[in-house]
């Protein structure tokens, strides 16, 4: 399998997947057709367009192949059909946005090193391949993006582009480093929120003191 099929390969299951928890996350706030297949595209595609316009990718791929569109849509229209299904599983909402992160957070990163971009850029860019669709989604839905809260989500993120460009630029890239590096995003980020792991905090020391003591 060529290292290009393999990345296009992750870009489209991660645009599957994305476009399943915005799909779901839509069908939740009780969004029409029209509604769920926006927010199911922008989801799927909003990081990637993002990160090929930082790039230079012109046209973003999430807008000039069609086959983004088409997972995009076919997933939105899978999740509407086997709704009940879904949402057996314990919020899937979180559950396909894991999966998507790490194979966004993958691919993400790899087109800015075949672009020529040095491993810090592609390791941002990665991690905001993996985090744009998110982001959006959450904002049009009115909710608090995940990415401001203590979740370890973009950090989570970070460790699988970083594994990725890590072993490209020491040379030890393999054909299974990509899927390596999507596992280790995708299990750290369910295994925070099945323990309830979260970004520690730093508490307003001063906040309990009254104004007499000030």
């Amino acid at each position: 399998m060529s290292g290009h099929f393999l990345f296009l390969l992750l870009d489209l299951v991660g645009t599957f997947v994305f476009a399943i928890s915005g799909a779901v996350a839509a069908k939740q706030r009780k969004l029409d057709l029209f509604g769920i297949l926006t927010i199911s595209f922008v989801v799927a595609c909003g990081g990637g367009i993002v990160r090929d316009v930082c790039i230079g990718a012109l046209p973003p791929a999430g807008l000039a192949n069609w086959r983004y569109l088409a997972a995009a849509i076919a997933a939105a229209l899978a999740t509407i059909s086997a709704y009940p299904q879904v949402r057996r599983l314990r919020n899937p909402v979180l559950f396909f946005d894991a999966i998507g992160l790490g194979l966004f957070a993958v691919s993400g990163s790899q087109k800015a090193l075949a672009y020529g971009h040095n491993a810090e850029v592609a390791i941002l860019l990665g991690v905001l391949t993996a985090v744009g669709g998110g982001a959006v989604r959450d904002v049009l839905l009115a909710r608090v993006p995940v990415i401001l809260q203590r979740e370890i989500y973009a950090s989570a993120a970070l460790i699988g582009a970083g594994i990725q460009v890590a072993c490209e630029q020491l040379g030890m890239a393999q054909p299974w480093t990509p899927w390596a590096a999507t596992f280790v995003c995708v299990g750290l980020r369910l295994m925070s929120l099945h323990f309830q792991w979260h970004i520690p905090t730093f508490s307003d020391h001063n906040a309990g003191k009254t104004s007499s003591d000030q």
